[in-house]
């Protein structure tokens, strides 16, 4: 087993690792810019090391400052977190060629999975339902019109290297084919250095369903069942929860199944999710895989009380995985709590909070990295808190979700909170009877 890691992240992610890994009697090391030198996870950490000013390129993206810090403090493994460097095929590289452990894909496995028009591909020859579309990318717009004729619109245009929603366009016409090629190309090389796009039919009603999924060296892997995380605005989760109120025991294990044959093919070690678009007849379709932990991982450990952050680290250890799937004895719902103002465009809030109350009693965690009089920096992303509850029931979540998010206390700055509180309340969340497209709908005007 290691002795020391090196968390390259910040924030709860950061303090989060930090937690297991005193649990399982490792040293920890944090990495910190100047913008979060009072952060929890420094404080908490056995060692500390800053590696710049606050822009992320100069501090959380440097390689050569990370590794440096891993070389002076003799760390023998780095876990990246998820974000920054977590997906990135080159540090994953760096981190083997000067013989450190990186905590999570391979670079092959990166490359493999990051470029999605190559996951696509990697993923139909394993068997994996996926979206009918182009064979690849796109030589041209002509191109892109035959295979939009041949499957019919409304099709969607997809940035090869994209992430967050940009790069995409939807086309519910062909004399809107041409403009959206033009945006999405551009868009795509503004955002990623590619602009190479790829053709997917466009998934109707669609529900966002990922299965969590943990491949060991001996080329076996497991699932630990699925996540629903429908409710977006712009592509950003805002609510994940498990299991899915629309999947039940059949269509779980065909999804599970289907995650691990994934998987397997590709001899995935570590933690992953493998991402899938559920349309209104129940037919599920690969979206993607992402090679990290997720944001939204504690709605999956409270459902199978299955610490993933511990499993990750002994993976990368050289354990084994026995294959066996885990399903849902509990329901489990995550509200990421933002420093944003919902009822100004969702616009980021950094501040000081000048007061903090968390909530707490039966089935509730939070995972957050912030206090009392902590400043938020305007560096970094704005989800400063993750609000979980687990219960028997759905309804029974809901209830203490709603309970705990009126206890949730933070001032001095603008938070995602009210949202939150009246979400709960919505008729279509509260029945599960929602798609992607539920925020387009949902009345901000009242927070």
């Amino acid at each position: 087993m290691f002795k020391k890691i090196l968390i390259a992240n910040r924030g709860e992610i950061a303090l989060r690792i930090i937690r297991t890994c005193k649990e399982m009697g490792i040293r920890t090391i944090a990495v910190y810019s100047t913008a979060d030198k009072e952060s929890l996870h420094v404080r908490f950490a056995d060692e500390a090391v800053c590696i710049g000013p606050p822009p992320s390129a100069d501090s959380y993206l440097s390689i050569p400052k990370i590794i440096a810090a891993a070389e002076i403090t003799n760390a023998d493994a780095i876990h990246p977190g998820y974000g920054f460097l977590a997906e990135n095929a080159e540090f994953s590289q760096v981190c083997q060629d000067y013989n450190i452990k990186f905590i999570g894909a391979s670079p092959d496995m990166i490359k493999q999975m990051g470029d999605k028009a190559t996951a696509k591909a990697t993923m139909k020859k394993a068997g994996v339902p996926t979206i009918p579309g182009s064979d690849g990318l796109l030589k041209d717009v002509k191109e892109g019109l035959r295979v939009a004729k041949r499957i019919k619109y409304p099709v969607i245009l997809k940035a090869t290297a994209g992430g967050g929603g940009r790069g995409m366009r939807i086309v519910k016409h062909p004399d809107a084919f041409q403009k959206a090629w033009d945006d999405a190309r551009q868009e795509s090389s503004a955002a990623f250095g590619d602009d190479g796009l790829y053709l997917e039919k466009f998934v109707e009603e669609p529900r966002h369903i990922e299965i969590q999924v943990v491949g060991g060296m001996n080329g076996k892997a497991c699932h630990l069942s699925e996540r629903d995380c429908t409710i977006q605005r712009r592509h950003q989760k805002l609510v994940e929860e498990s299991p899915s109120p629309v999947v039940d025991d059949k269509l779980r294990k065909k999804m599970g199944a289907a995650a691990v044959k994934g998987a397997e093919a590709i001899r995935y070690e570590g933690a992953g999710t493998v991402e899938f678009l559920v349309d209104k007849h129940g037919d599920f379709y690969f979206m993607e895989m992402n090679t990290r932990i997720q944001v939204e991982h504690p709605v999956t450990e409270e459902v199978t009380d299955f610490d993933l952050i511990k499993e990750q680290i002994k993976v990368a250890a050289g354990a084994e995985v026995s294959g066996n799937d885990y399903f849902p004895k509990m329901h489990a719902i995550e509200c990421r709590i933002n420093a944003e103002d919902p009822s100004n465009g969702f616009r980021p809030c950094p501040g000081r909070i000048t007061n903090l109350h968390l909530p707490g009693g039966h089935g509730v965690r939070v995972d957050s990295h912030v206090y009392s009089g902590y400043t938020i920096p305007s560096n970094y992303d704005s989800m400063i808190a993750k609000l979980i509850v687990s219960a028997t029931t759905r309804e029974e979540a809901l209830v203490r979700m709603k309970r705990a998010l009126e206890e949730f206390v933070i001032e001095g700055i603008k938070t995602t909170i009210p949202f939150h509180i009246k979400l709960m309340d919505n008729p279509d969340f509260k029945s599960g009877q929602f798609t992607t497209a539920f925020m387009d709908t949902f009345d901000l005007s009242d927070l």
